[in-house]
């Protein structure tokens, strides 16, 4: 009673917060109180460019740098892992202190660029990228107006510069917009907003005095050639107050358009799934229930027993599947992927991950799942036990090192790429050792130790025993073998979460944020609903073929929409990105087989298991306990060999216990002794039962 009282309020505190998935904002930091005059850091992040999805450290291009050593910021794994390289620069911020115009070099306001260093500030500049500069963890955005609509939008970061009719320009001025804003209690100010407008200036246009400048009101842009330039690196600062709170000054950058195409989309998949749950009901309460009625039925409805295909297969259904190893593989790294994600897209939807927070959701990530790997390793050593094997050590080692091998072998060699190029994106060899110290100290361990339980504890009972000796699967009709089954299992679930998709990979390869964790969270439900529901309704129809084989099938079936995914991602990458080049197009694809791979992994591992329990085991336990089958020896011997002292049953009654775990001959007595012979199931005879073998006999006299 008291856990059923709970459902309703949790309900109720879940549908109070989804209102909330765009605006309820737990901040990553607290927030930096400023006086009038006091300095500000105005650091660099990193340039990037949706055409080469390759990071650049700011200082890779010739910018003015400041005086002394460059200062790094400590970053976080997840910084690391982005590309971040977050150094200072030396733009002089103060505040509520305006700049006019102001040279970003100390030593000399115009810097000479080399031929080496212009072509590689012309590369960058034919590449689209963008500058993303920080204050107070607030990165900096470019203001765009539509002339028609009057709709405004932010752009991340600033374009470095831009092509028109040959010419190659370069944005070397930068007027620079914050915003603070005043809270009641305090002579104090906070930093609410960072906009930059990129301008190009001919070097030749200025006037310098000191450290400060001017320059014409309309000027020629700084064009930047092939060889050696002379460019004035400057900048201006102006001051707004702004009555944004602090707590909803990333509200800008977080604006997510077309929300009624999520609405739609949740909308549209709440009714796929409903139609799906109306067509495993009937299945569930008709059908099988029908079925059952008959094969309960009286003697005089033995006839039925050929009917239908799935009790004919009670004795195999249960039977361990080939390659169970690599199947406890498979699904011990996706209980493991399953469980962060859950996690990760629950503390996201609550705002414990903010993008304030910068990094902090890979960092959850990495982590969560190296912790997760207790609940992957209890999973797959009661599943391993389930199969019967006998080396529990070792697969636990390999559902450990599975996945991660995988991922850490591919970014092993992706980041080779990443050298190559000078990319900031290169992760560190002091950050490998850091993941390989998780990977060995933290998940290994854990794995081991939750497959150690899960090993110890008893295995999953079933209702019917196996057959010694396979049964013969019949072939299956076309929609039933793997790929067709596969392919069209998977059209459901990814038709849930491709418009999602949509705008993950535009946070992902377009730079752009993703914060609707509300509507993911959503999505997510409805994903696993749908995986577990397609599984059941496959297995089911599985079985009415005689194919008992259903233990692969329950996890590809769940696991094809990650062919979809993969395929949406050469759709995404051949309508909607201009990657050039080659390194950046593998970059791209390879990254994207990772995520089809997880993806994989994830629903696969849904449509396996539902709230720790198989989700098909559910439905077969149902049918074979529902079923009267029953082939437990002392069973048959109560039922059948103590009625009426010996009695006389037909072959087909018989038939119902061959496929158990017993011996069943028909025997002739000569000399006191049984000998084996081979007469037709359909005769009648004596029976006897002695150590789990069934004999039925006659006289010899009757052949």
């Amino acid at each position: 009673m008291a856990s059923g009282s709970r459902r309703p309020l949790i309900l109720l505190l879940f549908f109070a917060f989804l209102p909330f998935d765009n605006g309820f904002y737990v901040p990553g930091v607290a927030p930096i109180e400023f006086k009038v005059g006091d300095a500000i850091d105005l650091r660099a992040i990193k340039l990037t460019s949706v055409k080469t999805v390759v990071p650049y450290e700011y200082y890779s291009l010739p910018f003015c740098k400041p005086d002394g050593e460059l200062h790094y910021k400590s970053e976080n794994l997840g910084e690391v892992m982005r590309g971040d390289r977050i150094v200072n620069t030396p733009y002089q911020v103060f505040m509520k202190h305006d700049e006019s115009c102001r040279s970003l070099c100390a030593t000399k306001p115009i810097k000479t660029i080399t031929a080496e260093e212009s072509q590689q500030l012309r590369k960058r500049i034919l590449e689209d990228y963008h500058v993303h500069l920080l204050v107070d963890n607030l990165p900096c955005a470019t203001k765009y107006e539509v002339p028609e609509t009057k709709e405004v939008f932010y752009d991340h970061g600033y374009k470095l510069g831009w092509m028109e009719n040959g010419k190659i320009y370069v944005n070397n001025h930068l007027e620079i917009l914050l915003k603070y804003h005043k809270p009641q209690h305090d002579d104090v100010y906070r930093v609410v907003g960072f906009e930059v407008q990129p301008k190009s200036i001919s070097s030749s246009k200025y006037e310098f005095k000191d450290s400060t400048c001017k320059f014409a009101a309309t000027t020629e842009p700084q064009e930047l050639t092939a060889g050696t330039n002379e460019i004035a690196w400057t900048y201006s600062i102006q001051w707004e107050e702004s009555d944004i709170p602090w707590a909803s000054r990333w509200d800008v950058l977080l604006q997510m358009k077309d929300h009624q195409i999520h609405y739609f989309s949740i909308l549209n998949s709440f009714i796929v799934v409903a139609c799906l749950t109306g067509f495993l009901s009937i299945i569930i309460i008709r059908t099988v229930r029908r079925d059952i009625a008959k094969y309960n039925h009286d003697e005089e409805m033995e006839d039925t027993l050929e009917e239908t295909g799935w009790k004919l297969v009670h004795g195999d259904v249960f039977r361990p599947p080939p390659y169970s190893t690599l199947l406890v593989m498979l699904v011990g790294s996706g209980i493991q992927i399953c469980g962060m994600v859950t996690v990760v897209i629950s503390f996201a939807m609550l705002g414990m991950l903010s993008p304030s927070n910068r990094g902090g959701l890979t960092t959850a990530a990495v982590g969560l799942y190296c912790f997760m790997g207790v609940f992957a390793g209890y999973h797959a050593g009661r599943l391993y036990k389930t199969f019967r094997g006998n080396a529990p050590k070792r697969v636990a080692i390999k559902t450990a090192l599975f996945f991660p091998t995988i991922i850490l072998g591919s970014g092993f060699l992706l980041n080779f790429f990443l050298i190559s190029k000078h990319s900031s994106g290169a992760i560190p060899f002091t950050t490998m050792l850091a993941i390989l110290f998780m990977l060995f100290g933290i998940d290994l361990p854990l794995v081991f130790v939750g497959f150690h339980f899960g090993y110890r504890k008893q295995k999953i009972s079933h209702p019917v025993r196996v057959n010694q000796i396979p049964r013969q699967v019949p072939e299956s009709p076309w929609y039933l073998k793997t790929i067709p089954c596969m392919l069209l299992s998977g059209i459901l679930p990814f038709g849930a979460v491709f418009i999602e998709l949509y705008f993950i990979f535009s946070a992902i390869w377009e730079n752009q944020f993703y914060y609707l964790f509300g509507f993911l969270f959503i999505v997510y439900g409805i994903l696993f609903i749908s995986c577990c529901q397609i599984a059941i309704v496959v297995t089911y129809f599985l079985l009415c073929a005689e194919n008992y084989r259903w233990w692969w099938n329950s996890f590809t079936v769940g696991g094809g929409s990650a062919f979809y995914v993969m395929a949406y991602s050469i759709f995404y990458y051949y309508t909607k990105l201009e990657i050039i080049g080659f390194i950046p197009t593998f970059l791209y694809f390879a990254y994207s087989a990772l995520i089809a791979l997880t993806f994989w992994l994830l629903t696969g591992t849904i449509g396996f298991y539902k709230n720790n329990s198989n989700a098909c085991i559910i439905l077969l336990f149902w049918i074979f306990c529902s079923s009267r089958v029953d082939n437990n020896p002392k069973t048959f011997q109560n039922e059948y060999l103590t009625k009426n002292g010996k009695p006389q049953i037909s072959g087909r009654k018989v038939d119902r216990f061959r496929g158990m775990n017993l011996n069943i001959f028909w025997v002739t007595k000569v000399k006191g002794l049984f000998e084996e012979n081979t007469l037709m199931w359909d005769n009648p005879g004596e029976i006897s039962f002695i150590n789990q073998t069934i004999f039925i006999h006659r006289n010899k006299t009757t052949n």
